[in-house]
């Protein structure tokens, strides 16, 4: 299926439909809490939302330090000067083979609006839908390190150059 994608910046209505999402299991993980602690969290930093032509929420993308998971700064996982990225999709979505089309709209978009040479992303080690995903849009596994109860991998995409 083709979707029509469109970003566009968050907004409160968008980021309280995103904390209401559930993930099945082991997914379950992802999920949030609606306070108004997530809500600041995504509408002050820089997250986008991904829509397709109805404006149906397809899922979101954050860059930078938001995108990073804390604990890694003292592993030194993110000491390369990279831009960071973390995605979620919508859960209705999940499992039905887009995420390929979704997460390649996006590193398009992050590709021609920020022209870096490569994209890091942060992702909890047992997930292998995602890691299968990554691998094959081309990100490589930097780095992997742990934090109490989960394993987290850094993955690295390099764009070359044209």
């Amino acid at each position: 299926i083709k979707m029509k994608l469109f970003v566009r910046n968050m907004d409160e209505e968008y980021a309280r439909q995103i904390l209401t999402w559930k993930y099945e299991a082991p997914y379950d993980f992802y999920n949030n809490e609606e306070s108004s602690e997530s809500l600041n969290e995504l509408l002050e930093n820089p997250y986008y939302t991904v829509l397709n032509q109805n404006n149906d929420l397809v899922g979101f993308f954050c860059i930078g330090k938001a995108a990073q998971v804390p604990f890694g700064h003292t592993v030194g996982a993110y000491s390369e000067d990279l831009t960071d990225i973390g995605i979620g999709m919508n859960p209705t979505l999940t499992g039905q083979g887009l995420g390929s089309e979704f997460f390649s709209f996006i590193l398009t978009y992050l590709k021609d609006s920020y022209k870096n040479d490569a994209i890091r992303l942060t992702v909890a080690s047992f997930n292998q839908r995602a890691i299968h995903l990554y691998t094959k849009l081309g990100f490589v596994k930097k780095m992997e390190f742990n934090r109490e109860s989960a394993a987290f991998i850094t993955m690295v995409k390099y764009f070359t150059k044209e």
